[in-house]
C-alpha cells in the first residue's frame, strides 16, 4: 500500500527510468527495490499520510540508516587503522559520520537534487540534506542488505569521494582555540543564544554570540548548536586577528571587572592556518556541545605586545568547509605522506 502511495506522488524526475539512472550515478549500482528510494528521498515538509493517517517520509529510514553507518563505518576505520586507540577510531569516525560531513556528500554526490519537499530550496540545508542521505543507507540496506552498505560505503565513499586519511588526520576547531586563547589571557568568555527555533522546512536552528568579558564577538547560525559556536568562534578570531580595537575593548572591560591591568601573553591563533593545519591523532572528538576547557600549550609565536599587529584581509569567499579539504585524490599525497607529516608534526620542538 505504501509502495502504491509513493508511486502517485509527484517526484524530481520524469519516470522511473530516470529515477534509477540518477540513483545508480549516486550509488554505483541500480537499486532492486525503488519504492525504498522513493521513501529516501522524501522529505517531511511534503505532509504526506498512508491510509491509515501515519507520516510517509524518510525519517524512519533515517533513524535506521544512522545506525547503520555507526556500524559499517566503525568497522571500516577499525580495519583501516590497525592498532590505534579507542579514542582514535571513535573521533575519526564521528568526523566521517557528522552531519556536516553527510550533507556535504549528499550535494557533492547529487544527491540533493533528487529530493522531494515542499518546494522550498534545500541547496544550503545541510540538515535535510545529511538526513537524506541516512534514509539512503536504510533503503540500501532493506533493498539489498548488510553488505551491500558496507561496499557503498567502503568502495563507493571511502574509496573515491573522501579520502579517509585526510579526515583522520585533520582537525579544524575554531571553538577550542579560542577558549584556549582566552585561558591564556585569563578573560571569560561565554557563549550566548540568539536564537533557537525551526526554518520554514521544520529543521532545528540555532544562533549564538561569543561574549568575552561582556564584550560582544561573533556571531553564527547552524542547524545545531556545535556549528553555529563554531561558526560564532571562527569570526570572533577572525576579528581577534585583524581588529586591534577589539581587544582592547576585552582588556579594558576585564581591567574594570578585576581593577588591575594584566597584558595579554599571545596573539590569537591564524584562522587561515588553523584552517590547513594538520593535527596528531587521538585529538577528542569534535562532537561536545559543551564548552569544554582544554589545557593551554606552548605557543612558538607568543607575542607578548598587548595589541597585535593587524594582518591583512583574508580572503572571505573561502569556503573552511569545503569538501576539497577531504576529497580523495590518491595522486595528490599518499597516506604515508599525510600520516609522516602528523608524525613529524607531533615531536618538532
Amino acid at each position: 500500500m505504501i509502495k502504491n502511495i509513493i508511486d502517485r506522488l509527484r517526484l524530481p524526475f520524469q519516470d522511473e527510468k530516470e529515477l534509477r539512472s540518477a540513483l545508480y550515478n549516486v550509488m554505483g549500482f541500480y537499486p532492486h527495490d525503488i519504492s525504498h528510494y522513493k521513501l529516501a528521498l522524501m522529505h517531511k515538509s511534503i505532509g504526506k499520510r498512508n491510509d491509515k493517517g501515519r507520516p510517509l517520509n524518510n525519517e524512519r529510514l533515517e533513524f535506521l540508516g544512522d545506525a547503520l553507518l555507526d556500524a559499517t563505518v566503525g568497522h571500516i576505520v577499525y580495519e583501516h587503522f590497525p592498532g590505534k586507540r579507542e579514542g582514535f577510531l571513535t573521533n575519526t569516525r564521528s568526523k566521517l559520520v557528522s552531519r556536516d560531513t553527510l550533507g556535504k556528500l549528499a550535494k557533492e554526490m547529487g544527491l540533493t537534487e533528487l529530493i522531494t519537499s515542499n518546494g522550498h530550496s534545500n541547496s544550503h540545508n545541510s540538515y535535510m540534506a545529511g538526513n537524506a542521505f541516512e534514509a539512503l543507507v536504510g533503503a540500501i540496506y532493506l533493498d539489498q542488505g548488510y553488505d551491500a552498505v558496507m561496499r557503498f560505503m567502503n568502495k563507493r565513499i571511502l574509496a573515491q569521494v573522501i579520502n579517509i586519511d585526510k579526515v583522520a588526520y585533520k582537525e579544524v576547531n575554531f571553538k577550542s582555540k579560542l577558549i584556549e586563547w582566552t585561558q591564556k589571557n585569563r578573560v571569560r568568555m561565554d557563549f550566548k543564544c540568539l536564537k533557537q527555533g525551526k526554518d520554514e522546512n521544520g529543521s532545528p536552528i540555532f544562533g549564538f554570540q561569543v561574549m568575552i568579558e561582556g564584550v560582544e564577538g561573533g556571531s553564527g547560525q547552524g542547524y545545531s548548536k556545535k556549528e553555529a559556536q563554531q561558526l560564532a568562534s571562527k569570526e570572533t578570531l577572525q576579528r581577534l586577528r585583524r581588529e586591534p580595537q577589539f581587544i582592547d575593548a576585552i582588556f579594558a572591560a576585564k581591567s574594570n571587572r578585576t581593577k588591575m591591568e594584566e597584558e595579554p601573553t599571545t596573539v590569537a591563533p591564524d584562522v587561515d592556518a588553523l584552517t590547513r593545519q594538520e593535527v596528531l591523532p587521538d585529538t577528542p572528538a569534535d562532537g561536545d556541545d559543551s564548552t569544554r576547557q582544554e589545557v593551554p600549550t606552548a605557543d612558538d609565536n607568543t607575542d607578548s605586545r598587548r595589541t597585535p599587529k593587524p594582518q591583512p584581509e583574508a580572503d572571505d569567499t573561502t569556503d573552511d568547509f569545503d569538501l576539497s579539504d577531504i576529497t580523495h585524490n590518491p595522486k595528490e599525497t599518499s597516506r604515508e605522506d599525510i600520516i609522516a607529516a602528523a608524525e613529524a608534526e607531533a615531536y618538532k620542538d
